[in-house]
């Protein structure tokens, strides 16, 4: 892990003046029973499929990865140079749980696995990409998805 002090400035600088919101501890929605839970991933990761155009910095939309895509053709748009690929680079999981959620399902843990997956490029204020969040949401409810893994990276 990356410490504040080895970043170099002036992104020490701006990581370190930025605000931290305070949330309230009220969960916004009782969530289904774990059996009745239906599980989809999104990340920050900036992840493409192979052969996709790659993510941007500041790029406002996300893709979608299906479940059945291999780890080798699912790759890494967002590039920092405190940014260690070394544990992607050895298992996708590390980043994106598509394998962890494959046991928790097969272990009566939760429901099932979603079909899809989703990826965003982290190196994106979130305030702009709110709209393709909500517009994400919707979706994901229509496709009978009632719980997020957020991975961020």
């Amino acid at each position: 892990m990356v410490r504040l002090v080895d970043v170099p400035e002036p992104e020490r600088s701006v990581i370190a003046d930025l605000a931290c919101p305070a949330y309230d501890d009220t969960p916004a929605v009782k969530p289904p029973p774990p059996g009745l839970r239906h599980v989809a991933i999104v990340s920050t990761a900036g992840f493409i499929v192979r052969g996709e155009r790659p993510m941007l910095s500041n790029e406002t939309g996300y893709r979608a990865i299906a479940a059945d895509i291999g780890d080798g053709d699912i790759l890494c748009s967002h590039v920092s140079t405190n940014f260690d690929r070394t544990g992607f680079q050895q298992d996708l999981n590390v980043m994106l749980p598509r394998d962890r959620l494959v046991e928790l399902e097969r272990e009566g843990c939760i429901g099932r696995a979603a079909d899809t997956h989703y990826a965003f490029m982290g190196a994106t204020s979130p305030p702009k990409l709110e709209d393709k969040a909500r517009e994400l949401g919707r979706s994901m409810l229509a496709l009978g998805v009632n719980t997020v893994v957020l991975a961020p990276v």
